[in-house]
């Protein structure tokens, strides 16, 4: 599923707002019908847990905890240790390599899907794996496959049932600064981590409220949604060629859904995730433009064929 901070901000019309809350209530119900024993969840970051002081492509949360941006989960997360441990280990085995994190900060694109679905953040075991997708320069979207691949091998060998979720895209541009394009009060943010104030997430808040307002309205510096390249994705992922990205390069992503359409690699990552069980399905299909969101917003639910 996609995420927006601006589900729980002022701002976005009723009606848009129940319609994508309609289709949640779809995915909660497909999610309480498989009453899941542990999630897997892929997500990004946007500057709340990593920081260009080390920015690995890949990690794996063994303790985490939600940083409470946008209202979202402020504290410790559910996460299986020892579990998510023998993960690491496994992706390490399988050629791909991760980053581990002892103490990992979440921020909302992996707490905003845990409270939708469970209706809090913490009511399921979960492990997280970020996958970078904000700071330049980013690894070839294959990788994020790779990642996929080797956890969902790695599930296969578990006796539980796993809600495998991946959680961003699709194309949306909203004002997220890299090194290269950050002014001088954003590098501490970005490079060091410097913490935030309750007044500095405010000023924020208001910040990410008037982009929207300007891009609904048509104006401001960040490129329109782009609703056919969002539906091309969607149908190689509906159709089970999770590989067809194998050859888009981060050029052209940027190009075509902004410079955060490369937040689809958690989609990525999960659909290959799934992919490694055979054959698969997905049943709800959601999609909708929202420039009120910033983002082309998506919802889909997927089970082995």
């Amino acid at each position: 599923m996609s995420h927006s901070p601006l589900l729980n901000l002022p701002g976005p019309p009723a009606e848009l707002l129940e319609d994508i809350h309609a289709a949640l209530g779809r995915a909660r119900e497909f999610v309480a019908r498989f009453d899941p024993e542990l999630v897997v969840a892929f997500s990004p970051d946007h500057y709340n847990g990593f920081f260009y002081r080390l920015m690995p492509p890949f990690c794996i949360g063994t303790a985490a905890s939600g940083v409470g941006d946008y209202g979202s989960h402020a504290g410790p997360l559910n996460v299986p240790a020892e579990l998510a441990m023998d993960c690491a280990a496994a992706v390490l085995e399988a050629g791909v390599d991760v980053a581990l994190s002892a103490g990992m900060d979440v921020d909302h694109g992996t707490v905003q899907p845990l409270q939708e679905l469970f209706g809090g953040a913490t009511a399921v075991p979960v492990i997280p794996v970020f996958i970078n997708s904000v700071a330049t320069p980013l690894g070839p979207i294959r990788r994020a496959r790779a990642l996929g691949t080797a956890i969902g091998d790695f599930l296969a060998g578990l006796d539980k049932r796993v809600l495998v979720l991946g959680s961003g895209g699709l194309s949306h541009d909203p004002p997220v600064p890299t090194l290269a394009t950050a002014p001088p009060a954003a590098l501490g943010r970005i490079v060091g981590g410097a913490p935030m104030t309750a007044e500095a997430r405010a000023a924020r808040q208001r910040q990410v409220i008037a982009a929207a307002a300007e891009f609904a309205d048509g104006r401001g510096p960040a490129r329109p949604l782009n609703p056919d390249w969002d539906t091309a994705l969607l149908d190689l992922l509906d159709s089970g060629r999770v590989d067809g990205v194998d050859h888009w390069t981060n050029d052209w992503i940027a190009a075509q859904g902004g410079n955060s359409a490369h937040e689809v690699r958690t989609w990525v990552a999960a659909f290959a995730a799934l992919a490694t069980a055979g054959d698969y399905r997905t049943e709800n299909r959601y999609y909708r433009p929202a420039p009120e969101l910033i983002a082309g917003f998506a919802i889909r639910t997927a089970v082995p064929a």
